[in-house]
């Protein structure tokens, strides 16, 4: 195929690399021609170019496949309905009648600002708890009613992502940014790069116009599991919360997804995925 990527930005450039590693030809959209260069090689070219400016769309290739994972300029209503609403409208106008076998929309399990401790699954209706995730929800609204007037549209929501180049369990402990205190027993929801990339795929090879898919892994861990886990392993004690955490509570369930997009987790839960992260540090 000939893959779209518009936002290649830390997923993006490893969906990019994925995707032409199998063969692919991959056309990398970055609003920074810089970064850009260290993405291009064999199969990936790169377009830089600004998605949110006027016009912009009109530029853009034609392509078999668009995975849409573009982020926002900053935190928001104002950068957020440019990221996801007006970009991904202009998505779908330009390839709108061309032929398109999927569009893949990368979104958010920030949708759910639940706080009540209990599951989530790709069946429950978003809870939006601010403004930014207000936008996100209607991001989505957006791709799904496409997908009702034929676009081969699905909406893929990622947990918090992290691996190489950004360790972030790994090192919000050992800045003591992430610790035990008041709110500890809230849940996480991770999702190790590998597996992120392998659910973009899947869901672009298998995903049907009209789901919403999740990518989080199998075994999401309390705050204070999760803490305790990494300070053993650094080998510190396990830091004290600065302040008590008053964020959302919700342990996001994926294995609708998993079993219908054939997937098999490479990184199960944080703990592999993390001691992939210190082998890494240890050489």
């Amino acid at each position: 195929m000939r893959v779209l990527i518009a936002g290649a930005g830390w997923l993006g450039s490893a969906v990019a690399r994925a995707l032409a590693a199998r063969g692919d030809e991959v056309v990398a959209v970055r609003r920074s021609a810089g970064r850009l260069r260290e993405l291009e090689g064999p199969g990936i070219a790169g377009l830089p170019l600004d998605l949110g400016e006027p016009g912009a769309p009109d530029r853009l290739p034609d392509a078999d496949a668009v995975v849409a994972c573009q982020s926002a300029s900053g935190d928001g209503a104002g950068p957020y309905r440019r990221a996801y609403l007006d970009v991904n409208r202009a998505l779908l106008r330009r390839y709108r009648g061309a032929g398109l076998r999927a569009l893949v929309y990368t979104g958010s399990t920030g949708v759910f600002g639940q706080r009540d401790g209990g599951d989530v699954d790709e069946e429950t209706p978003p809870a939006p708890a601010g403004p930014g995730a207000e936008v996100l929800v209607e991001a989505e609204r957006v791709l799904l009613e496409a997908a009702g007037a034929g676009a081969p549209a699905c909406v893929l929501r990622l947990s918090g992502i992290y691996g190489p180049g950004r360790a972030w369990p790994v090192e919000r402990v050992r800045a003591g940014a992430l610790g035990l205190g008041p709110g500890d027993g809230a849940w996480m929801n991770l999702c190790h790069l590998d597996d992120a990339v392998a659910a973009v795929l899947a869901a672009l090879d298998r995903g049907r116009p009209g789901r919403v898919y999740h990518a989080s892994d199998a075994h999401p861990p309390r705050r204070r599991e999760l803490v305790a886990w990494v300070a053993e392993r650094l080998g510190i004690p396990p830091p004290a919360a600065a302040r008590a955490y008053d964020g959302a509570d919700r342990r996001i369930r994926a294995e609708r997804s998993r079993a219908e997009l054939g997937l098999a987790l490479a990184f199960p839960s944080f703990r592999e995925g993390v001691e992939s992260l210190l082998a890494g540090e240890r050489g």
